[in-house]
């Protein structure tokens, strides 16, 4: 289990801060010297430079205002962080059927309204090519449906990525929906980004696709 660093925008704000701070301190400089050494009979037009004087002091405002925000941004992401952390070496429920196939087994969820008289469960690759078809728990209710990684013919697929198709009918043929959620250990959380991402097997998911967690 591991945790990537956090990166922020403080480095580039501070050297804005120094590159603004160098410019304005070399326009005065200027603007005095040029004060200094003008023709009494020709004063310098004042105007041009109040409105470099008031662009950078919008400029510094911005500045400021931005440095305001990353740390507001900080602190949000920080809360987000520890919150992320909470998660590292638990299993996960994500949104949506697919789940990572990671060291021969794969696992989801699935949630039946009602009970069905026949169930069966595809295992679908990315390309929606189905590699497996399997059966199981018909009954109401919540329930945890794992894969040992194998096809149809025994072969052991390679990691990855892989979905779910939950087909469940009544005795007369009518279709009784299923809820499907993907299952595995977050075993990483990357924190460079806004929003922290989990790692779950070979998938990277956003924390907000982390629905619940199996007890």
């Amino acid at each position: 289990m591991a945790i990537a660093p956090v990166t922020t925008q403080s480095t580039q704000i501070a050297k804005a801060q120094q590159t603004l701070s160098g410019n304005y301190e070399t326009f005065l400089r200027l603007l005095t010297t040029q004060l200094q050494n003008q023709d009494p009979l020709e004063p310098l037009d004042a105007t041009k430079f109040t409105e470099q004087l008031v662009s950078y002091s919008q400029v510094e405002q911005q500045i400021a205002t931005n440095t305001s925000l990353n740390s507001l941004i900080s602190l949000t992401k920080s809360a987000a962080g520890a919150n992320a952390v909470n998660y590292l070496g638990k299993t996960a429920l994500t949104a949506g059927p697919v789940s990572s196939l990671s060291g021969g087994q794969a696992s989801w969820r699935y949630t039946l309204p009602r009970d069905a008289a026949s169930i069966q469960f595809n295992v679908t690759e990315p390309n929606g090519r189905v590699v497996r078809s399997m059966t199981g728990d018909a009954s109401v209710g919540i329930h945890d449906f794992v894969w040992d990684g194998r096809n149809a013919s025994g072969t052991q697929l390679p990691d990855g990525p892989y979905g779910l198709t939950v087909v469940a009918r009544l005795a007369d043929g009518t279709n009784v929906p299923a809820s499907i959620s993907g299952a595995g250990v977050v075993n990483e959380i990357d924190m460079s980004g806004i929003e922290p991402l989990v790692t779950i097997g070979s998938r990277k998911l956003n924390l907000s696709e982390i629905i619940g967690l199996k007890n």
